[in-house]
């Protein structure tokens, strides 16, 4: 994750690329369950200013929960990551149209006084 975000450009004038983007996050673990990851990459997504999840999922022991092909074993934990990858479709469909507006800010869009009094300015209309 930490490669990627590397070369995303975070800002553009002050736009985000990602802003309005929807975020599920999930971690695997060699070891015992822990959110502490998963609640680091929420922190993460909310700067970049992304619609994240309520759901999340965390697999512990994951080198127990793949069979010889790669594919995840049926268990609880498969269905927490399935439930997981539901609610981001539904959320991303829920979203996607209206995203624009949930990330207007007024301090993007507000127009500088400087700015303002050019645009307004007599002299410059009379010349």
């Amino acid at each position: 994750m930490k490669a990627q975000i590397d070369w995303i450009p975070l800002s553009q004038g002050s736009v985000r690329p990602t802003q309005g983007k929807t975020l599920a996050v999930m971690q695997v673990s060699g070891g015992s369950q822990s959110f502490n990851a998963v609640n680091q990459l929420r922190v993460l997504g909310r700067w970049m200013r992304m619609i994240t999840i309520p759901n999340q999922s965390s697999v512990a022991k994951a080198f127990n929960e793949f069979d010889e092909d790669g594919r995840m074993k049926p268990s609880a934990f498969y269905d927490r990551v399935v439930d997981v990858m539901e609610e981001l479709m539904k959320f991303t469909l829920l979203t996607r149209d209206v995203s624009p507006y949930l990330v207007d800010r007024y301090s993007e869009r507000k127009e500088s006084a400087e700015a303002l009094a050019k645009r307004v300015s007599l002299r410059a209309i009379q010349g």
